[in-house]
């Protein structure tokens, strides 16, 4: 560990002890859930807001509620470097997971305001108000609308209570009309940077503590069924079933096995039969499938195999076979130069080749390459866990993660990333 590093322990204390108190922000008294748009919503960017404070950004909180804060550069009006990340979680989340990077990136403000330094670039850091999707079932909402790139018939999206989209805007207190004063214009920016836990073993089964990500994996959701006829558990010989709960089980188990033969990582997370009676064949079975990969063109190749083994198993079984798409985004490879000031920011900590990985899982960066470059730093999580709240994070590697942030934002200072 490099003396800097040591230095940083003081502030990866306090990163710690914000992402517990944030943590306690929750509609759940048992397990964490903080959904876009909610009261905890509210409550936490309150608490993020009084930190961007402390550190000297002016704040505000945008049309889409995505919290804001900046911090000037060497004049006002600069464009601006983007620090961020996320403030809502999946269900029974863990504490790291988008928080972490948020409190990464106020330190790292804080950080350069204490020291007096006057960059050529404002620095902006957001705490982007959806990434998950979890209320409303389409993710990237915070940083979609930062981007520009928001679908008008998102409005009439409803969550599980059936609250429309456009219902919660007002509910929350923001105005949809207002929307498109969150859209950032690219001459606005001069790129974004996020620090993000890994969510996956590599970087701990290489025994490092930071990595540099190349590209965020496409992916592709779908509702997927399979339709028989339900019939009475006792009186419908084998010979004479149509039962889709089998037939779905089946096209289960090829997703994982073609999934693995062809590189790629497919999950089915949920399943539903019906009608549901515990003497009832299933007459129709729905599920989630969720597939990604590095390259667009094999995630794609592997949903044409998965389609065919269901055209197989609907053949033999007397099935049939539905899909709807419900998310797609494709694969985005991180902006090469960003990706050097990381690795820049990395090699300050006294890692000299630092891991280069690319993301299984989406984030933010994903909307926001519609109107700027984008770079990530990962850090290491315990086991790879995540979604879970044995989310674990060293504070050692935490200090890691100041410092080559910091650096990495210095370095964008010294490549000059304003001029063309």
């Amino acid at each position: 560990m490099s003396s800097a590093v040591d230095a940083a322990l003081i502030d990866a204390a306090l990163i710690l002890d914000r992402c517990d108190e944030l943590a306690a922000v929750s509609s759940s008294p048992d397990h964490l859930v903080r959904v876009h748009l909610s009261p905890e919503h509210a409550a936490a960017n309150a608490l993020v807001a009084g930190w961007m404070a402390e550190a000297g950004l002016s704040t505000w909180q945008d049309a889409a509620g995505n919290q804001c804060g900046r911090l000037e550069g060497e004049m006002p009006g600069l464009p601006a470097l983007l620090l961020g990340s996320h403030i809502d979680t999946v269900p029974d989340a863990g504490r790291y997971d988008g928080m972490l990077g948020v409190l990464l990136a106020i330190a790292v403000a804080g950080r350069v305001r204490d020291a007096g330094l006057r960059l050529p670039f404002a620095l902006e850091v957001v705490a982007f108000s959806d990434e998950e999707g979890t209320r409303f079932g389409t993710a990237l909402l915070g940083s979609r609308a930062l981007a520009g790139t928001w679908n008008d018939q998102w409005w009439n999206l409803s969550d599980a209570a059936g609250i429309t989209l456009v219902e919660a805007f007002q509910d929350f207190g923001l105005d949809p009309a207002r929307l498109p004063s969150a859209f950032r214009r690219p001459e606005s920016l001069v790129g974004y940077l996020e620090a993000h836990i890994e969510q996956g073993p590599f970087i701990e089964d290489a025994d490092r503590s930071l990595a540099v990500v190349t590209s965020i994996a496409g992916a592709r959701r779908f509702t997927l069924a399979l339709t028989g006829h339900a019939g009475h558990a006792g009186g419908t010989p084998y010979d004479r079933r149509r039962d889709a709960l089998v037939g779905a089980s089946e096209l289960v188990v090829a997703v994982e096995r073609l999934s693995i033969a062809d590189g790629t990582i497919g999950t089915v997370g949920r399943m539903q039969a019906f009608p549901g009676g515990v003497n009832v064949i299933p007459g129709r079975a729905e599920f989630s499938l969720d597939l990604r990969a590095e390259h667009d063109a094999d995630r794609d190749e592997c949903l044409a195999h998965i389609r065919s083994a269901a055209a197989e198993i609907c053949a033999r079984r007397g099935l049939e076979y539905t899909e709807t798409e419900i998310y797609r985004a494709d694969a985005v490879p991180c902006d090469a130069d960003l990706r050097e000031v990381v690795a820049t920011g990395i090699r300050s900590t006294g890692d000299a080749e630092p891991l280069e990985l690319y993301s299984r899982a989406g984030h933010d960066g994903v909307a926001v390459s519609a109107v700027t470059g984008f770079a990530m730093l990962f850090v290491r999580c315990a086991g790879g866990v995540s979604h879970h709240p044995d989310e674990s994070v060293r504070a050692a590697d935490v200090a890691a993660a100041v410092v080559a942030f910091e650096a990495a934002v210095l370095a964008v200072a010294e490549r000059d990333f304003t001029q063309p």
